[in-house]
């Protein structure tokens, strides 16, 4: 790797580490923030971990640094309470904050992108089909796992999930959070796909 490609990723975990702090400063709730940012946390320690031995594409690097930061800045407001889409949700008249639909949205834009490369390095599978539906598959698989999570830290904590369950009022919250990571992982493929493959080429893939 050169010296551009380091700085690049030097850039963007400094960059994630200035929202992270900036998120842990007086949050919302605490042991919200906790709850919301250590899929952050655990991603960056896999990343650190991983960097010599499995370096990622730029392109996915970068997407794991925007999925960071959305889910600290969740952390830092909660998503029912970000402001930002709350001023969204006023201004258009919207029956609830969005933002938590955006997380959900990211978690299988961006995973989409980790699996596809993970696939193509470590495994048999060739671009196409099946691979086009595996990768959507695991971004399923992932995003219901994350509702066993928060459905698992509802039961042991009772109320004080509230927030982090992010549900404001949804009956079918959780069936929208799959379906949009199920969304998530189709658009990124179908954009991203052919940049994608330009960077593994030159990784020699």
């Amino acid at each position: 790797m050169d010296a551009k490609v380091n700085k690049l990723h030097l850039t963007l975990l400094l960059i994630f580490l200035v929202f992270f702090i900036w998120s842990g400063i007086r949050p919302k709730d605490y042991y919200t923030w906790v709850l919301e940012v250590l899929p952050a946390v655990i991603g960056l320690i896999i990343v650190l971990y991983t960097y010599n031995r499995f370096r990622l594409t730029n392109l996915v690097y970068m997407l794991i640094c925007i999925h960071a930061i959305i889910l600290v800045i969740g952390g830092h407001y909660t998503y029912a309470e970000m402001p930002v889409f709350n001023w969204i949700r006023d201004a258009f008249g919207l029956a609830r904050n969005h933002y938590d639909r955006l997380g959900h949205l990211a978690q299988g834009f961006i995973p989409a992108m980790i699996a596809r490369e993970i696939f193509l390095r470590k495994s048999p599978l060739q671009r196409g089909k099946m691979l086009f539906f595996l990768v959507v598959s695991v971004c399923l698989a992932v995003s219901a796992f994350y509702e066993f999570i928060e459905w698992w830290v509802a039961v042991a904590s009772g109320t004080a999930a509230n927030a982090f369950l992010g549900t404001q009022g949804d009956v079918w919250d959780t069936q929208w959070d799959m379906f949009l990571a199920f969304c998530g992982a189709i658009i990124s493929q179908l954009i991203l796909s052919k940049q994608h493959d330009k960077q593994l080429e030159k990784m020699g893939t």
